[in-house]
């Protein structure tokens, strides 16, 4: 049966090639075998598809035919990673007959190597951790602190790599540069990839006498206390990103750090959106009388009046007592009501009740 490359991609017979090469990342991106995850059947499947549907030769033949020609595009030998054709080079800097650029600009996101880092830079290892705060902290925000072990910018040397009071010699791999280039070929011809320097990490500069602290690596393994802000109405398992607060590393940018945070539940307390729910138990005569009850809030004790005549279920609004949000305004706790029927009557009750029923109560 011959395979729909459409159906594979996922877009229309009329998209694109524009179209096609997106689908082709979106799709190469969730299914690549080096990723958690992966499914390397699905890639190559798509790998197929893109190598036809974005060669205007091959796709006019399989639009017509059905097949693409010998072999049906790329076939079972998969995506090969050294080959970019269809994709557009133009823009990019030429020279010493090839074209320069940067592997990771295109394929860095899920080949698992790339930037890493803005402006080019590799970035260190993100880190993630649990917390638990209590109702009344995600309600309401709050500071705490957190201490991790994780890899930081060697105090000593401030993360060249270097003993204090000695100069910095130039890199002889990059020659000061702070990055390599390398030739490779592919089926369009030569082309010239470059990569940081592992030498100097991407500096150009190395140490004549390497810090004794950190070993010349410029960072090292160190307790730290972060104080952590907690947002006011989180939810329960959201994540909170800190920005640069993740592992080090040298001649690179820091990590993030992902703060899962887990809330406690309250003994009285759910919260719906900005509001906060509650139930409460309401004796009979109350209910049908009216009355007074004292509740607990977040801000303290307050009374709740009971209207004449409460239904089982009725919602009575305890209005600016719930969650804060926008400009100070808060929600509302809202009071559910369960009317409690004593399951025994005395004699003089079961009169009583007699007395209303003769009376159509």
């Amino acid at each position: 049966m011959a395979k729909n490359y459409y159906d594979t991609l996922g877009i229309d017979k009329s998209a694109s090639k524009d179209d096609v090469k997106k689908a082709f990342r979106k799709l190469a991106h969730q299914y690549h075998p080096d990723k958690k995850g992966g499914d390397e059947v699905k890639f190559k499947e798509a790998s197929e598809a893109y190598d036809v549907l974005s060669d205007d030769s091959k796709r006019s033949q399989y639009d017509t035919y059905g097949t693409s020609g010998a072999g049906g595009g790329q076939g079972a030998g998969g995506f090969n990673p050294n080959d970019f054709s269809g994709f557009d080079f133009s823009g990019f800097n030429r020279g010493n007959g090839g074209v320069e650029f940067d592997l990771g600009d295109i394929f860095g996101d899920f080949f698992g190597g790339g930037r890493g880092g803005s402006g080019g830079q590799k970035k260190g290892r993100d880190i993630s951790v649990d917390i638990e705060i209590s109702f009344e902290e995600s309600i309401f925000g709050a500071d705490k602190e957190i201490r991790l072990s994780k890899t930081t910018t060697c105090q000593t040397c401030g993360g060249n790599g270097a003993k204090k009071r000695t100069q910095l010699d130039t890199c002889g791999i990059c020659n000061g540069k702070g990055k390599v280039a390398e030739m490779r070929r592919s089926i369009i011809g030569s082309f010239q990839t470059v990569r940081t320097c592992e030498n100097c990490h991407g500096s150009g500069k190395v140490p004549k006498e390497k810090c004794e602290t950190c070993k010349g690596h410029g960072v090292t393994k160190q307790e730290q206390t972060l104080k952590i802000s907690i947002p006011s109405g989180l939810e329960n398992g959201e994540m909170l990103r800190m920005n640069g607060q993740g592992e080090a590393m040298q001649g690179g940018v820091s990590g993030d750090l992902y703060i899962k945070v887990h809330i406690k539940q309250h003994q009285l307390f759910k919260k719906a959106g900005n509001d906060l729910v509650m139930d409460l138990k309401v004796k009979l005569s109350d209910a049908l009388l009216g009355g007074s009850y004292a509740i607990k809030t977040l801000d303290g004790d307050i009374d709740l009046k009971i209207p004449e005549g409460l239904s089982i279920g009725q919602i009575l609004r305890v209005k600016g007592k719930g969650v804060p949000y926008a400009n100070g305004k808060r929600g509302d706790i809202l009071v559910r009501s369960h009317i409690d029927i004593p399951n025994k009557l005395s004699k003089d009750v079961q009169k009583l009740v007699e007395e209303l029923r003769s009376k159509g109560v």
